[in-house]
């Protein structure tokens, strides 16, 4: 009779046959789409772009890496997608150095002086973006004009600055025919990419849904002419709400862990995104919601963990 064994053993207890590196390149995959579009709508140097950043990304991780004695890890995908989501977050026009400059600083800041993937407090790109919207704010608010070489403002640019969006519908706001960064502005494109994660089970809805409709409620509620005066829609189609809340606001690392804290973070991302951009000096306030959400994330955590079965 065989004695059977007693195995004792860490979380987790349960595989699904994914793993890290896999969730890293799928999402990276998913954003392809949203990236062809950029290249297409802003021309060819959109595409050198991508390739620096991605590519400083994952030579500033593997160098940082070796240079502290640990496994370097450039295919696990975490670091090109730090890099591809860094370029998503820029115009295409910008010098060729500043990429390489923003994602250098996205890596060894915002990721690997924390100790690396899984420890980071803040999403990384966004960490890059910011250093860069603080440092070149010229270079990183000047936009091409799509499929032109001539410099335009964004839509919510030229709201902040009162001036009147002529020849500007809700369809050239949803195709991406408009300025604004690479990745950002083709919306069936970053759809595409946010149903194939939901399709995988890698996302939910509590994040992205919550923080979409939490933006689009608040800026109706609080129009220019009035209360419930303003325009919902052109809020969620334009600057970079759509790739902010699928594939930057649901990052495993930053966000809560329970469907309640997602909610909660959706709402907080949703209303200081509203705020910044209704009444702050800045036009866009999607990824100073998502950092300033980011540093909440443990407080929220430790509010709304789950109950431990067995226990009341």
């Amino acid at each position: 009779m065989t004695k059977e064994k007693l195995i004792v053993n860490v979380s987790p207890h349960l595989y699904k046959g994914e793993s890290i590196s896999k969730i890293m390149w799928m999402v990276f995959l998913s954003l392809v789409p949203a990236g062809a579009a950029g290249v297409y709508i802003f021309g060819p140097k959109a595409l050198w772009v991508i390739v620096l950043t991605v590519m400083a990304a994952l030579i500033t991780e593997g160098l940082l890496q070796a240079m502290t004695g640990r496994k370097v890890t450039i295919l696990d995908g975490s670091a090109a997608l730090t890099g591809l989501l860094l370029a998503y977050n820029l115009p295409a026009q910008v010098p060729f150095w500043l990429p390489i400059v923003g994602a250098i600083f996205a890596v060894a800041i915002g990721k690997q002086i924390f100790g690396g993937l899984g420890q980071n407090i803040f999403n990384p790109a966004l960490v890059g973006r910011v250093f860069l919207m603080a440092s070149w704010p010229k270079y990183m608010t000047t936009f091409l004009k799509p499929f032109d070489a001539v410099t335009s403002a964004t839509p919510l640019a030229a709201l902040k600055e009162g001036k009147l969006l002529e020849g500007i519908s809700y369809l050239d706001l949803f195709l991406g025919r408009r300025g604004g960064c690479i990745g950002e502005v083709c919306i069936p494109a970053l759809l595409l990419g946010a149903l194939f994660l939901f399709v995988r089970g890698y996302i939910s809805w509590h994040i992205p849904i919550t923080y979409i409709v939490t933006v689009g409620v608040f800026t109706y509620i609080f129009g220019p002419r009035g209360l419930f005066s303003g325009d919902w829609l052109f809020h969620i189609l334009t600057g970079g709400l759509i790739l902010g809340a699928f594939f930057m606001a649901t990052d495993y690392v930053t966000s809560p862990l329970t469907y309640k804290g997602q909610i909660i973070f959706g709402l907080g991302a949703g209303l200081v995104t509203a705020v910044i951009r209704l009444w702050g000096g800045y036009p866009e306030g999607v990824s100073y919601a998502i950092l300033m959400m980011n540093a909440a994330t443990p407080i929220i955590d430790r509010f709304t963990r789950n109950r431990i079965y067995g226990t009341v």
